[in-house]
């Protein structure tokens, strides 16, 4: 509740007992809206586990190296993750470090992926961006500063590369259009014509992206 100074507190909560109605149902939609997502991400991260990628989930395999670090790679050949984990840390529970392991790696292949995006779109309406940041943000998927800088959630990694696309179109259209006019919307269409279905799986899938993994 923010109110200026000078009101009393006996008005504050006068206002807040007016509006009582409309904060139970709002607070009854937050609730509902939350039970329909699930968090994709597993509870352990161990030899087995579901790894949440590209719309789809994939397993872990685990590995000891000689390295002293853990590496993360995508296999092509078997279709999996694996975690190559050093042999001092496979003696006790790795699992908090496999996840911070993933987590690197998937920032890093969301720039790769976001860059090939952007070449693939920037030059057809000259939308180039100053600079392009992969960021781990709560309530955003992206967004495009003053100075043509575009940031992008990393989470769009566990999303349908279209979804991802979406979004980082979204954003380059931003340096021409600064609103949500419908010439912005007319200019998205001209790169992705399909865009509002993909907008409409991030409304519908957002919530459970957001709990990360």
């Amino acid at each position: 509740m923010v109110a200026p100074i000078k009101v009393a507190e006996h008005q504050i909560h006068q206002f807040v007992q007016s509006k009582q109605q409309w904060i139970v149902q709002a607070l009854a939609k937050i609730a509902a809206k939350s039970r329909q997502h699930r968090n994709l991400a597993p509870v352990v991260y161990g030899h087995g586990a579901e790894i949440p990628y590209q719309g789809a989930s994939f397993k872990l395999a685990v590995r000891p190296t000689k390295l002293k670090r853990i590496k993360i790679e995508f296999s092509q050949e078997f279709i999996e993750f694996i975690a190559h984990v050093p042999d001092a840390l496979m003696i006790k529970d790795h699992s908090a470090e496999i996840k911070e392991a993933l987590i690197r790696w998937m920032k890093k292949e969301s720039k790769i992926q976001v860059e090939q995006m952007v070449k693939q779109h920037a030059e057809r309406k000259q939308l180039f961006p100053q600079t392009i940041k992969i960021k781990t943000q709560k309530s955003r998927w992206g967004s495009c500063g003053i100075h043509n800088d575009i940031n992008i959630n990393w989470l769009l990694i566990i999303a349908p590369p279209e979804v991802m696309e979406y979004v980082v179109v979204h954003e380059l259209c931003h340096i021409k259009v600064r609103n949500h006019s419908a010439h912005f919307w007319a200019l998205v269409a001209e790169h992705l014509p399909d865009y509002q279905s993909r907008r409409q799986w991030l409304k519908r899938h957002g919530g459970s992206l957001m709990m990360g993994l």
